[in-house]
């Protein structure tokens, strides 16, 4: 099989609105995906859902991790009431576009479908305010969408996402060192070893997750699990390994880049059978996937 990167839509909300807020100087939204440390690692949160991101990983600490790794800073604020929070929006917006979230998706009504909470973090980058509307850039496929503002509250205050807090904005997002990639990439790979890191209770992390979740598909199938695979998990996931082994090789890590790679096509392969709700399938995949963690560490350690 001869690879080649992927270009396509997908749900790279946070590292889109980023590049949207940097400008010309932004680096490709791969590589801030990559830098954010998400495609390091899978974990089944509360020994259950599962996500193919690093154990004690959220999207706010990646952010924070992409803008370090970079040089990049920006200005986060967060907190206080509905009003206090809209009036700081309000006042930012004088200035250039924000960056919101995490954000409940289910309150953004502009995309179909959506009528309350899915319990689906988003973000977003708002334009203006104008009366009684916000004029948002949606990195899912929506420019120039049109929300109300009591709708955009509620997906703001964000009650139904199990990280971060109410009301969360960056603001000022600037570069402030010239970081090369290769840099920035070997920085990101921290999030490799999960023994440093913090989840929830009755989290599992890597092969261990993965072997665990293949038990549950062969033994406990359910509906919820699988939707939430094979509409999000597979796909982000896929995307996130892809572009990290596109970005390691570029920073002369090729043990590393062949593993991710690996790991991309192995993801990739779960989403057939779990379509096709041909849960064994899935299964024998993910028994293959568990053991390239290990190697995904031995081969950042022997780079190091």
């Amino acid at each position: 099989m001869t690879d080649i990167p992927y270009q396509g839509s997908g749900p790279y909300c946070y590292a889109n609105s980023l590049v949207m807020l940097m400008g010309n100087s932004a680096p490709d939204a791969s590589l801030v995906e990559v830098c954010t440390g998400s495609p390091f690692g899978m974990n089944l949160l509360y020994g259950k859902m599962p996500f193919f991101d690093p154990y004690g990983w959220t999207p706010e600490l990646g952010i924070d991790s992409a803008l370090t790794a970079l040089g990049w800073t920006a200005r986060t604020t967060s907190g206080g009431t509905a009003a206090a929070a809209l009036d700081r929006l309000r006042s930012s917006l004088v200035d250039g576009p924000v960056l919101v979230g995490p954000l409940e998706m289910g309150h953004l009504r502009y995309q179909p479908s959506m009528t309350g909470p899915i319990g689906a973090d988003h973000y977003a980058v708002v334009l203006a305010m104008e009366a009684d509307w916000l004029i948002i850039h949606d990195p899912q496929g929506y420019p120039y969408a049109r929300l109300p503002v009591p709708d955009f509250l509620r997906a703001w205050q964000a009650d139904t996402v199990d990280y971060g807090e109410q009301y969360t904005m960056r603001t000022d997002v600037q570069v402030r060192a010239s970081i090369p990639p290769s840099v920035a990439v070997r920085t990101a790979l921290s999030w490799v070893n999960p023994a440093e890191r913090t989840a929830p209770a009755g989290t599992l992390a890597n092969a261990e997750a993965a072997l665990a979740l293949a038990d549950r598909l062969e033994h406990r199938p359910d509906d919820e699990i699988r939707e939430n695979l094979v509409h999000f998990a597979i796909r982000v996931g896929t995307r996130r390994l892809a572009d990290a082994a596109f970005w390691l090789a570029q920073a002369d890590l090729p043990t590393a880049a062949a593993v991710t790679r690996e790991q991309a096509r192995l993801v990739g392969a779960l989403q057939y059978p779990l379509a096709t709700e041909d849960v064994l399938g899935a299964a024998g995949i993910l028994r293959e996937l568990a053991p390239t963690y290990q190697r995904l560490r031995e081969a950042v350690a022997d780079a190091y």
